[in-house]
This record gives structure tokens, C-alpha cells and sequence, in this order.
């Protein structure tokens, strides 16, 4: 557990060497929590000597972190958060950073709110299912008018919710609204353990964070923050199929980032790590590998030349 300056609790899962060259930041999912990266996790340590260190924690009002409050419930708020985690779990050396929906765009808020920070430390970028220009593109898979009907009692729900307090009520209810979730956050393959991994972590998530939320996800904008950002290695990774952030997002992300490497994954919706864990994997370790190939040599002594003589 890590305590916030706010004085709220983040629980924190860190595995990998302390020595580790490079060190992995996850940033999961709105409702959801870290267990999000499960897969990742697991293929990361599977690298053997080369692994990086991991930090996998769960965002204030998520999982096992304690609750947010509701002035507290933003985008901004989880960027400064996410900046205290890396100066205390990753004080030194370079970070990559791998977010998936609501953690994408908490990546894009740390970029914007610390930008110094950011430059100095973060060597290389993953986006999934993620978007920097908020509902823009969202359509949940409906006609334009339907989906703007379905928005507009989204938010006045949302606007509730965030009233409602640090309770979930609605754990209640889940196995009612499965098919709707099976629809609404999935692609063609469904694996079971990926659908009750997904409901658990919307079961934990109050109220109040189902809600307060919703408002800056929705208008957050973040695409010139993207196009400062420099050359790293870099990979935006979407679902065919995904009905909150769709293709749409991915490519305006991509024309703001042009160093990041776009896979648009055929048949799959939002839940990519769990949904196509081993594309997301993929992704994540040819950054990891880039980034650390890279360490190594701005750490390699560069011989001078008179050296280089006597030597001869």
C-alpha cells in the first residue's frame, strides 16, 4: 500500500528484480482493477534475467485502493497519482508505461500535468482500447442518434452515481446485466475467467466512482499533449470491434504520435488485455525489449580517441 498526499491508500503490486534496467508502470480500466494486466504480469516475469520490474496498482475508488472523493473523481487527480507512484516505486531509470482505457488517458494527464517529469523518465508508451479526445468517437456500436440519446441519460445517471457514495449496491444485479456487459465491452471470443474477472472488478468499484468518473473521462482532450511527446518506442493497440474507444480513437492517437507502432485487432472489443491477452503481450515486450536495448547503451562507455591509440 502506498499512502497519497490526499491521504488516500493505493494498494500496490510490484514483482521483478529491484535491479531491474527498466521498470513497467500498468494503469488499468475504469471499474476495473490491476488484475486487468493478470496475463502481462505473467509474461513479463517469463523473461527470465532480461525482466523488467513491474508496478500493477489499483486507481483511488478501484479494487483494494481506498475510495476516492467525489471532487477527487478525475482525470487529473489520477495523473497526479500516477506521478507519485513512479517517484516511489521507480525513483531512477526508465519506465515504461502501458495503459488500458481509463488508464491510457490517466498516462496522457501525467504527460500534460508533468511534463518535465514525464520527458525525463518515460522511454516508452502502450495504449490499448484508450482514446485522447474523450466520447468523440463513442457510439457503443449504435446510430448517431440513438448513441447521443443513450449519452445524454449516461450522464445525467452518472451525475447520481457520483452523489451516491462509496457503496456497490449494484453487485446485486450483475448477473442480470452479463449479456448487456458481454455486448457492450467484448468482441467475438469471450473467455469466461476474462467475463467474471471483468464483473468482479465492476463489483468493487463504488458508486461514486462508476459516476464521478464519467465527466472527464467524457470531456478530456489531450491529442496535443500526444504530439509533444517526442520520438519513443511506442504501440497503440485497438479491438475491431470495441464500442467504447473504437478504431477511430487509435488513429488520431496514431497521427499524434507517428512514432507509435497502430494494430487494430480483428473481431476483438475494450477488454484487450484479458480478450487477446497475447497480442497486448506481444506488444508490450517488443517495447520493453526496445527500451531496454537502449539503456544499455547510454550506459556502454564511449572509448576516447587517445584511448583508443594506446590501446592499438
Amino acid at each position: 500500500m502506498i499512502a497519497l498526499t490526499d491521504g488516500v491508500r493505493l494498494n500496490v503490486s510490484v514483482t521483478g528484480p529491484d535491479d531491474a534496467p527498466v521498470t513497467v508502470v500498468l494503469s488499468h480500466g475504469w471499474c476495473q482493477d490491476h488484475r486487468t494486466w493478470r496475463e502481462q504480469i505473467a509474461a513479463l516475469g517469463e523473461m527470465g534475467r532480461k525482466a523488467p520490474r513491474v508496478i500493477a496498482y489499483d486507481t483511488r475508488g478501484h479494487g483494494r485502493s481506498g475510495a476516492t472523493r467525489r471532487g477527487s473523481a478525475t482525470l487529473a487527480q489520477l495523473g497526479d497519482d500516477m506521478a507519485e507512484v513512479i517517484r516511489r516505486y521507480a525513483p531512477s531509470g526508465p519506465v515504461v508505461l502501458a495503459g488500458h482505457s481509463m488508464g491510457g488517458m490517466t498516462i496522457m494527464e501525467y504527460a500534460h500535468r508533468h511534463p518535465e517529469e514525464f520527458s525525463a523518465r518515460v522511454a516508452g508508451l502502450l495504449l490499448v482500447s484508450t482514446t485522447a479526445e474523450g466520447h468523440t468517437h463513442t457510439r457503443y456500436g449504435l446510430p448517431p442518434q440513438l448513441a447521443s440519446l443513450l449519452r445524454v441519460g449516461e450522464t445525467l445517471g452518472a451525475g447520481l452515481l457520483a452523489r451516491s457514495g462509496a457503496w456497490c449496491p449494484h453487485r446485486a444485479v450483475l448477473p442480470a446485466l452479463r449479456p448487456a456487459l458481454r455486448w457492450l465491452l467484448f468482441g467475438d471470443e469471450c473467455a469466461e475467467e476474462a467475463m467474471l474477472l471483468t464483473m468482479r472488478g465492476l463489483g468493487r468499484a463504488p458508486l461514486r466512482s462508476i459516476g464521478g468518473f464519467r465527466e472527464s473521462i467524457g470531456t478530456q482532450q489531450r491529442l496535443d499533449t500526444l504530439a509533444g511527446l517526442g520520438d519513443m518506442p511506442a504501440a497503440v493497440l485497438v479491438g475491431s470491434k470495441d464500442r467504447l474507444t473504437p478504431p477511430a480513437c487509435a488513429e488520431s492517437i496514431a497521427r499524434a504520435l507517428p512514432c507509435a507502432d497502430v494494430t487494430v485487432v480483428p473481431g476483438a472489443g475494450h477488454m484487450l488485455p484479458l480478450e487477446r491477452p497475447e497480442e497486448v503481450s506481444a506488444a508490450l515486450l517488443r517495447i520493453v525489449r526496445r527500451v531496454a536495448r537502449q539503456a544499455k547503451r547510454a550506459r556502454r562507455p564511449i572509448s576516447s580517441p587517445d584511448r583508443s591509440r594506446r590501446a592499438a
